[in-house]
């Protein structure tokens, strides 16, 4: 016969989605622009890039490549590693809450069960 090997089910959200990268990203490089009371146009100019482009980026629409986001960081007069260290900030501070409800959630789920050939080796992967 078969013995049952229990596998843990993935939580449901029930709240807002962690924020993307991209768009905290783009909040950063937003508010280092207004702190600097630099318009678009002169954000851009110094970066190489566009202001379309630009604007893109701040609203989180465009996934920049670490090149234009180095370029952009230092038209700010900022570093591609301040700026990824701001981002990662953010992201920490609006992570942990939610990481913390999956976890609670995770641990009160029954897990199902899944039929393997007795006998046989059951291996689980975790992601």
């Amino acid at each position: 016969m078969a013995d049952l090997v229990p596998f843990p089910r993935a939580p449901r959200r029930t709240s807002d989605p962690e924020p993307l990268w991209r768009h905290l990203l783009g909040d950063q490089l937003r508010r280092r622009r207004h702190d600097r009371d630099e318009t678009l146009t002169e954000t851009a100019e110094r970066a190489g890039v566009s202001p379309q482009y630009l604007s893109e980026v701040e609203r989180g629409l465009k996934e920049p490549s670490s090149e234009m986001i180095a370029a952009i960081a230092g038209a700010l007069e900022s570093s591609l590693i301040e700026l990824t260290s701001a981002v990662a900030d953010d992201l920490r501070g609006t992570a942990a809450p939610a990481s913390a409800r999956a976890s609670a959630a995770l641990s009160s789920v029954a897990a199902p069960a899944v039929a393997v050939p007795s006998g046989s080796a059951s291996f689980a992967l975790a992601a």
